[in-house]
């Protein structure tokens, strides 16, 4: 599933409260899991009067120490693979979800800047994944500007895929024969 550019388009407080509005429709509840984004989604999600319905607990790992106490990342997957990877935020997906109880999980890490780059892993380079604890998608963006910016795209691509998933799992649905 690609993110859909124009969902992403819109500002922050219009995809949370859309968030919001689709986790209540479908009783769902959400987290995050977040590094390079530090708490700017679960910050957007809890904007929302009444997200408490939806959102239990978010996470901010920032290090990753805290990627494996909090969230369970094994330290050979970020030896091997370091922070900024799908292998990272894949499970960090599982162990947001397995934590809370969420239902679906959006996790994200990357280079926000303006240093910490590298020829492999620029400025701008980030990693989402959703999905819960049984099965997660990841994709990789390179978003550009300063560090506010990057950050805030992150964020708006993390709330994009959160919705993309609780509103195609409908279609699915009701795609699939009845039983």
């Amino acid at each position: 599933m690609e993110i859909t550019t124009a969902l992403e388009a819109c500002d922050t407080p219009a995809l949370a409260t859309r968030l919001g509005e689709a986790c209540l429709a479908r009783g769902a509840a959400v987290t995050a899991a977040e590094s390079c984004t530090g708490g700017g989604v679960a910050h957007a999600i809890t904007e929302i009067s009444g997200s408490s319905a939806y959102f239990e607990a978010g996470y901010v790992t920032y290090s990753n120490a805290a990627k494996t106490r909090l969230l369970g990342v094994p330290e050979a997957t970020l030896d091997e693979h370091g922070a900024v990877s799908r292998a990272v935020v894949e499970a960090m997906v599982a162990g947001a979800c397995r934590d809370s109880g969420a239902s679906l999980a959006v996790a994200i890490s990357g280079v926000a800047g303006p240093g910490g780059g590298s020829e492999a892993k620029p400025v701008g380079m980030v990693w989402l994944a959703w999905g819960d604890g049984a099965a997660q998608e990841a994709v990789c963006r390179h978003f550009h500007g300063d560090r506010h910016a990057v950050r805030e795209q992150a964020v708006r691509a993390a709330l994009a895929g959160l919705i993309e998933r609780l509103e195609s799992s409908d279609a699915s649905q009701e795609k699939s024969p009845e039983r």
